[in-house]
């Protein structure tokens, strides 16, 4: 169930959506309270688990994963026993940045960064192919990032 937020929790939490290491100070000044008030609120929004964590949000093609691989993945079976060994076995993979199980054509949407389409070919050959109940992959390549975001609009 969604926490009631009020103007100044938004502009917090936008704030800090755009910059997580924004001193107290310089946040309290940008949403228009004292120090000692903002500081409080965002303890608040941290204890409720709205601020989930903070994160440092990394150049991909600058640390060797430069490529980005949208992966459809058809299980033998839509059991739970099935579905849990899945999620398990993509939840010990790095290269796995995000994982949906779908309700559509395929069972399984996933998101994986590689240095290149070889880099990937390898993965998915070693590891994603090998995961009991994995039928079929289907992967499909972006040629242009348009947006990708983390921020919530609030």
């Amino acid at each position: 169930m969604p926490i009631v937020l009020d103007e100044i929790d938004k502009r917090i939490l936008r704030a800090l959506q755009r910059d997580g290491r924004m001193p107290n100070n310089e946040l309290a000044r940008l949403v228009g309270l004292s120090p000692s008030p903002c500081l409080r609120r965002v303890r608040l929004l941290e204890d409720a688990g709205v601020i989930d964590r903070y994160v440092a949000v990394l150049d991909p093609a600058k640390v060797g994963k430069g490529q980005t691989f949208f992966t459809r993945i058809w299980l033998s079976a839509q059991d739970e026993d099935t579905i849990d060994h899945f999620m398990a076995e993509v939840r010990k993979l790095p290269e796995v940045l995000e994982c949906y199980i779908m309700l559509g054509d395929c069972d399984a949407l996933v998101r994986v960064v590689a240095a290149d389409i070889g880099d990937y070919r390898r993965f998915q050959s070693e590891h994603l192919s090998r995961i009991r109940g994995v039928q079929n992959v289907k992967t499909d390549v972006p040629s242009q990032t348009v947006k990708q975001t983390s921020e919530l609009p609030l």
